[in-house]
């Protein structure tokens, strides 16, 4: 993939702004993620931690960021392990970071080969109290793989049983909730990329097309710009595969008269976009389709127009589900009664709706974020609602990606094509 470069100058801001959080007499380690094993002696491809991402810029397996801001020696408040180098292993792997590449892409000045790391660690811990250490907080993570974060907390309070320790993930998940200029700029750009996605879907989706060469199209595409998927298996159903959320087998084909739901989206320097269109297989919307595809948008349009500072995710979602309920209605799936109480959904409401809203975006599809709080500018959210009809073989959903400002709010894909007439006009033009 093509090597995409971030100014250094952004990752040392927010190691900065991390450091001013942290409280006095106290450091912070943070570790990569593993190389996961699959089977024999394969693996898996290497993912990153997304927090050392943000706060070095580093995609390496085996490194270690420490911080200790209150060091009275300046070249040790921050200090960065790297593999150490080895010959042998080159041949196999390719060339890996050496300290100079690593100090110029995360503008950290003191860069240590990782075999340094227990001796620096052991003076660090003689010179403060407290212990910052980090851990995978989000609220849909279970943590049933050992990370190689958990493993070191298990070795500190082993061998420096007596210091105070501390979770890092509320100070830095309060950081990367809100996105800079530059992550703007970043999510923009996996979203254009996206979009030319879509539109190239749209002249090559024709009855009996199987959904993994619909797949193999954006693929072509993300590859060609030099990125690919975001880090979520693409979901490509067609017909009844559209009322499984979470659908991602891919191998059906797409029918004559099908909706073909497309929950898709490209990746570009570790930052996720997230679109779903959904689009007639045959190129033209039946007026049942088309009420429920637009009964979607009227809902996408009037929560993103809800989406602005002040209000919570916990609000959106609620709002959303009014909207829902009214198209519901006028579509004659439920009777008033069914939807009386959007806060607690009937079994009619989750029938055709189960799902709600939003959700953080960034780093992560579904990123880092408390629901609870208030939308502040900066914040960039998912809006997907969706209606499910499965007698009907019938699934729509309509997802953008939102970013919150001071004034309300800025629509990364309001250039990808959504409504139905466009939708149409590019598929048979």
């Amino acid at each position: 993939m093509k090597k995409i470069s971030i100014e250094s100058s952004f990752f040392t801001e927010n190691r900065k702004k991390l450091s001013a959080l942290m409280m006095a007499d106290s450091a912070a380690v943070i570790n990569s993620n593993d190389i996961l094993p699959s089977n024999a002696d394969g693996t898996v491809k290497f993912i990153q931690n997304s927090d050392l991402f943000y706060l070095t810029g580093i995609e390496q397996e085996e490194t270690i960021l420490m911080l200790n801001p209150g060091s009275r020696n300046e070249d040790l408040r921050e200090v960065l392990f790297i593999r150490d180098y080895n010959q042998d292993l080159e041949v196999w792997e390719g060339k890996k970071l050496s300290p100079a590449v690593a100090s110029e892409i995360s503008g950290i000045k003191t860069v240590y080969e990782l075999s340094r790391f227990e001796d620096a660690l052991h003076d660090t811990m003689c010179s403060v109290t407290n212990i910052y250490l980090n851990t995978n907080d989000h609220d849909r993570s279970k943590n049933e793989v050992e990370s190689r974060d958990l493993r070191f907390i298990n070795y500190c309070k082993k061998y420096y049983p007596l210091h105070s320790y501390h979770r890092l993930s509320p100070l830095i998940y309060g950081l990367r909730t809100i996105k800079s200029k530059t992550e703007i700029d970043l999510l923009q750009k996996a979203c254009d990329i996206t979009g030319d996605g879509f539109r190239r879907l749209l002249k090559f989706v024709k009855p009996g097309v199987m959904e993994y060469e619909v797949q193999a199209e954006l693929a072509h595409e993300f590859i060609k710009q030099g990125t690919g998927f975001a880090d979520y298996e693409p979901i490509i159903a067609s017909g009844e595969n559209a009322c499984f959320l979470h659908y991602i087998k891919n191998d059906d084909p797409c029918n004559d008269g099908d909706i073909l739901l497309l929950d898709i989206a490209a990746g570009w320097a570790n930052y996720n976009a997230d679109m779903t269109r959904s689009i007639p297989v045959n190129g033209k919307f039946t007026g049942r389709q088309k009420d429920v595809y637009n009964a979607v948008l009227r809902a996408m349009r009037g929560t993103i127009k809800e989406m602005k500072p002040g209000l919570s995710v916990r609000d959106i979602i609620m709002i959303t589900r009014e909207l829902i309920a009214k198209e519901l209605v006028d579509l004659k799936l439920v009777k008033p009664s069914d939807v009386k109480d959007v806060k607690q959904k009937s079994a009619e409401f989750k029938k055709y709706y189960p799902h709600d809203v939003s959700h953080f975006l960034g780093l992560g599809v579904h990123d880092v974020g408390v629901f609870e709080q208030e939308l502040k500018p900066g914040m960039v959210l998912t809006c997907e609602p969706g209606i499910y009809i499965r007698d009907e073989k019938l699934g729509i959903r309509l997802e953008n990606d939102i970013v919150i400002t001071e004034g309300g709010n800025l629509d990364l894909m309001k250039n990808v094509p959504v409504d139905a007439d466009e939708i149409e006009q590019l598929m048979n033009g």
